[in-house]
C-alpha cells in the first residue's frame, strides 16, 4: 500500500534488517468477468 516504503524505513531504524520483501498483492489478470449490466 501507500505505506509500505515508510514502514521498512521504521522497521530499519528499529535495527532489524530486511532482506527481501514480497509484494504479494492478489492482482487478477482478467480473471472474473463482472456482472451483465442490469436493461430495465
Amino acid at each position: 500500500g501507500p505505506g509500505r516504503e515508510s514502514s521498512v524505513r521504521a522497521l530499519g531504524a528499529l535495527g532489524i534488517r530486511i532482506t527481501s520483501i514480497s509484494d504479494v498483492t492478489p492482482v487478477p489478470h482478467n480473471g472474473c468477468r463482472p456482472q451483465k449490466r442490469r436493461r430495465i
